[in-house]
């Protein structure tokens, strides 16, 4: 409510702040209208003193031609004066009183016309500097409108487009007011709701914790009455308590064990090809056995590579128990894992094999390197094959001292504490990368040694498919290495969180022999709650049974519709019985002709195989052996074993006229239940496919709605960043407005004193060419 008043309260202020700024832009357009009426009456001036000019020189044009006329006169005159003085020659007597005269006239004529050329003269300077004055004047004049019309043009513009500007901002504004209005309002009914909310959630927390105090107080007296003793105290007796049993957790855990027996598997074929093939080599390179005799070391060497399955095979057996002692029912954890302590006996008499054998693989290398055949990079390559060796012994003694270790807490607990479970887990995983990492160096180190010997001359094909072979068994190591490296490191966290849990009160198991126990009495409870959940006998209800007693009662054909029931009963009894006959008859009938056709199958095989001995002629009576024992196995009786049951048939039984149509029959028979069985099983698959896409598709719509309401709160961040972002620019925009309205108003004042002093230019004009327009009248 504060937020909406203070929001109120913004834009009362900015609303008043827009009527002023409309207020003075109302003022601004008058002033701008008064400029452009001055600027027009200027103009009707400019074109009257225009007027007043063009009459000026009209009149200027008159006197001139009058000075004209004025000068043709004084030159008749003096024309005619000079005939006069012609004639006053002639009579100088007669007239020396009228050249008296005559001679006073002429002087005065001349001062007259002296004056008038002289004030002409005047006149026309005056003028000429008069127009030159008006033109200039005229010039600046017309630039200075020019000038003014081109600023309130720009102004006007300028106005324009902050008006329009404002006009958007103060729109924008009252949106994002109507918006946060309705946003207030929702807000303040999710408010509403919330103290509601709040107030029923108080009040059943307070129902809650009279309830639980209440509860409390019984179970308080219950435990203080019917409790004894309290074996949660003691560490040593809360370690035989059964913990809560999580079965997804042991879903879990035979799930990883079942993937880690797989990767074992494959990392035992891949030993076990390693080897073999390695004593291939041995006796085939340097030196082949078949034509030469090896030396003594590669015999012994050969030897003991000979024995590599009697160390290899137990590895994964011990896996295989290990992974069929972690059931749905048991609890595993390290004090119970048992098997875990067979599987690293097995680990430690493999380890024993590869000690064993390392002095003479290395040796071995040694005495390749000293043949004749070996060159250069060969040598080389064996060098780092036989640091590869040492390195892989070493990572192995790696992995059984960590395994070692994990077996302690079934056998002897205090030789490693709960908090180092996390580091052994840590250590085994590095190691399994270095093993990893070995593996790779030694499939490139003999890649490029089989490289190498192929190039030798006394190689032969049996040489280069060895080591084709070898190459393949050590990338199948190497991929099986990588694979439980990763599995390992993937499922680090799972294995370091799970495999330490234990009752409920307490932290772990004091000892091996305390979770043999717990496990015992786990067996007891679970047997316990079996007989609990065994489904009691199906009975008549009461009321079923007292409305059958009366009417057993009421009824006195009672025993004749008993008869009657039972008399049915026993006829269906005796037609399932004959069914039963009829069908096991078929089905003898269908093993016969199997073992018939089983029978011509190995007679057909065993003539081919007579027709090969004779072809090469080897052992020439096998075919009269195989005969006698075909024989003998038609005459004594044959047992088979099927769906049906186990029979026991002679192939002299009776043959049957109908045996193919009831073959037909029953293979119908088993074809559509099969059909039936196939389309259930499809059924099921599309309803698992089905809920599968609906979880996954839940989830998706899940995260799309978390991602949504994140963008949300993140929008609504943003709005609340523009709003204080829109009310700064607002606030800037104000001042840099009454700044401009400053400059304008300063601008208007400088344009109006240029219009009073060009008034007053203008008027000084006017009087000045009304004098000069009187002198020229009164000339």
């Amino acid at each position: 409510m504060a937020a909406a008043a203070e929001l109120q309260g913004k834009y009362q202020k900015l609303a008043q702040e827009y009527s002023k700024l409309r207020a003075q832009n109302q003022v601004l357009k008058k002033g701008v209208v008064d400029e452009q009426a001055n600027s027009a009456s200027l103009k009707e001036q400019l074109k009257m003193k225009d007027q007043s000019l063009r009459k000026l020189q009209q009149e200027m044009d008159s006197l001139i031609f009058r000075n004209q006329q004025l000068a043709k006169r004084v030159e008749l005159l003096q024309d005619e004066l000079a005939l006069s003085e012609a004639r006053g020659k002639k009579s100088k007597k007669s007239a020396e009183s009228s050249s008296q005269l005559s001679q006073e006239q002429k002087s005065v004529f001349n001062e007259d016309l002296q004056k008038k050329i002289e004030e002409n003269e005047r006149l026309h300077i005056l003028f000429f500097e008069a127009d030159e004055q008006h033109k200039r004047l005229e010039a600046e004049l017309r630039t200075r409108l020019e000038v003014l019309e081109t600023d309130a043009a720009q102004h006007q513009t300028v106005v324009d487009s902050l008006t329009k500007k404002y006009t958007d901002t103060i729109e924008k504004l009252q949106n994002d007011k109507t918006k946060l209005e309705i946003k207030s309002q929702t807000l303040e009914r999710e408010a509403k709701d919330c103290r509601l909310r709040t107030e029923e959630c108080q009040q059943q927390l307070k129902n809650l914790q009279a309830a639980l105090g209440s509860r409390l107080e019984e179970s308080l007296c219950i435990i203080n009455e019917k409790v004894p003793f309290n074996d949660t105290r003691s560490s040593r007796y809360n370690a035989l308590n059964v913990p809560l049993h999580n079965r997804r957790y042991q879903l879990k855990l035979r799930d990883l064990a079942g993937q880690a027996l797989a990767f074992v598997q494959e990392l035992v074929t891949a030993l076990l090809n390693f080897h073999t093939y390695t004593e291939q080599k041995v006796q085939i390179f340097p030196i082949d056995s078949a034509t030469d005799t090896i030396s003594p070391l590669n015999q012994k060497f050969s030897q003991y590579l000979h024995e590599n399955a009697s160390y290899v095979r137990p590895l994964e057996e011990g896996m295989h128990h290990l992974f069929e002692s972690i059931t749905e029912d048991t609890v595993t954890v390290l004090e119970t894992a048992v098997k875990l302590k067979g599987f690293s006996e097995h680990l430690a008499s493999y380890l024993g094999f590869l000690r064993k054998i390392l002095p003479y693989q290395l040796k071995s290398l040694e005495e390749e390197c000293e043949s004749s055949l070996c060159t250069a990079a060969l040598r080389a390559r064996n060098m780092e094959l036989h640091r590869d060796m040492k390195r892989l012994t070493a990572v192995f003694e790696k992995l059984h001292t960590y395994i070692s270790l994990l077996v302690l807490p079934s056998t002897k607990p205090e030789g490693l504490l709960r908090t180092n479970y996390n580091l052994v887990f840590t250590n085994i995983a590095a190691s399994l990368h270095g093993f990893h990492d070995i593996l790779k160096d030694i499939s490139k180190h003999y890649s490029q040694k089989a490289t190498l010997e192929q190039d030798v001359p006394t190689a032969t094909q049996k040489l280069i498919t060895t080591n084709d072979c070898i190459l393949s068994s050590v990338a199948a190591l190497t991929n099986g290495a990588g694979k439980i490296a990763s599995f390992f490191s993937n499922n680090l966290d799972h294995f370091t969180a799970s495999l330490s849990y234990g009752p409920k009160g307490g932290t772990e198991f004091i000892s091996p022999l305390s979770a043999e126990c717990m496990l015992q009495y786990k067996k007891k409870a679970v047997a316990y709650m079996k007989s609990l959940k065994k489904p009691c006998a199906a009975s008549v209800p009461y009321e079923e049974a007292l409305a059958n007693r009366r009417v057993l009662l009421s009824s006195t054909e009672s025993r004749e519709g008993l008869a009657q029931q039972v008399q049915q009963s026993l006829e269906k009894i005796a037609r399932l019985e004959q069914e039963k006959e009829h069908w096991m008859l078929e089905a003898q009938l269908a093993k016969i002709k199997l073992e018939k056709e089983n029978q011509k199958l190995k007679n057909s095989l065993s003539g081919h195989l007579t027709e090969t001995i004779q072809e090469h002629s080897v052992l020439p009576n096998v075919a009269e052996q195989k005969k006698e024992t075909t024989e003998k196995s038609l005459r004594e009786p044959i047992r088979s074993t099927s769906l049906i049951g186990m029979l026991t048939i002679t192939t002299d039984n009776e043959k049957t006229p109908d045996i193919e149509s009831r073959e037909d029959l029953i293979k119908n028979h088993y074809m559509a239940r099969i059909a039936e069985l196939t389309s259930h099983l499809q059924l099921a698959d599309s309803k698992s496919v089905h809920f599968h896409a609906e979880c996954r598709a839940l989830a998706k719509r899940l995260s799309l709605a978390e991602k949504s309401k994140e963008s949300l709160t993140e929008e609504l961040k943003l709005a609340s960043q523009n709003i204080s972002r829109l009310q700064d620019e607002l606030m800037t925009t104000k001042r840099s407005y009454e700044d401009q309205l400053s400059m304008m108003s300063d601008h208007l004042c400088s344009m109006n004193e240029t219009l009073t002093k060009q008034r007053e230019e203008i008027d000084t004009l006017k009087m000045t060419s009304k004098g000069n327009s009187k002198k020229n009248k009164n000339r």
